[in-house]
């Protein structure tokens, strides 16, 4: 039961919509999902498949989260509101993650009998869309982007975007840090920062062959707002 309360208490510290434990309980399909799959894993690990996998059907068909009974869970999952969540067979969820709506946990092989789904570590945060694919590993305390496309393994402390999903090493890291990361609106541009070094090798160039970088410039305003006679829309 300790797995249970502690599922309860991530929505109450995750969720500030949250307003109670009984309205947690009652209202929230991703804590029931969750529950639902903890007494379909028993089923599963004791032999019961085919009653684990019939209570597992009919959680996907109230709740909308599918999770195979044999996925290990680990305590302290939100599934913040859940619907379109997918989570494989052999997939491992580690304490204290957080999973947004239409994250996939999928699988790359049809070779049955080994690992095919990921292992997501503690503290993790998954985004919204976000599809994390095959039997690799989510590092401790790593983030991974809405709608990113995660198909290597990500190491610890770690921040992904873009797909195929990048992982970008962050600059700042907390050592053991107490909670999930949820800042999930601060992600890098790695496409921009690509951009910017290109643009200022050409003014390199430029200064060298003709002695001064060109006026002529397309680039974002301070508040991040792009402009310019180059943009037909």
């Amino acid at each position: 039961m300790s797995h249970w309360r502690r599922d309860l208490r991530a929505v109450h510290d995750r969720d500030p919509a949250a307003r109670s434990s009984l309205e947690i309980a009652l209202l929230y399909p991703g804590v029931h999902a969750i529950w639902a799959h903890r007494v379909a894993h028993a089923l599963w690990r004791h032999g019961h498949c085919f009653l684990g996998r019939t209570l597992s059907q009919l959680s996907r068909a109230i709740t909308g989260v599918e999770i195979h009974p044999g996925a290990t869970i680990g305590a302290g999952l939100f599934i913040d509101h859940g619907m379109g969540v997918v989570i494989g067979e052999t997939a491992e969820i580690g304490d204290d993650v957080t999973i947004y709506h239409g994250v996939t946990l999928g699988g790359t092989t049809l070779e049955k009998g080994r690992k095919r789904h990921p292992t997501i570590g503690d503290r993790v945060t998954i985004g919204a869309g976000a599809k994390v694919l095959g039997a690799i590993d989510v590092g401790h305390d790593s983030r991974i982007g809405a709608n990113a496309v995660v198909v290597r393994s990500v190491p610890p402390n770690a921040v992904v975007v873009g797909v195929p999903g990048q992982v970008v090493a962050r600059s700042r890291v907390v050592p053991d840090a107490p909670e999930p990361d949820l800042e999930d609106t601060v992600l890098p541009d790695l496409v921009g920062a690509s951009l910017q070094s290109l643009r200022d090798r050409v003014d390199l160039l430029e200064i060298s062959v003709i002695g001064e970088a060109s006026t002529v410039a397309i680039r974002p305003s301070a508040d991040g707002v792009w402009s310019g006679d180059d943009f037909s829309i």
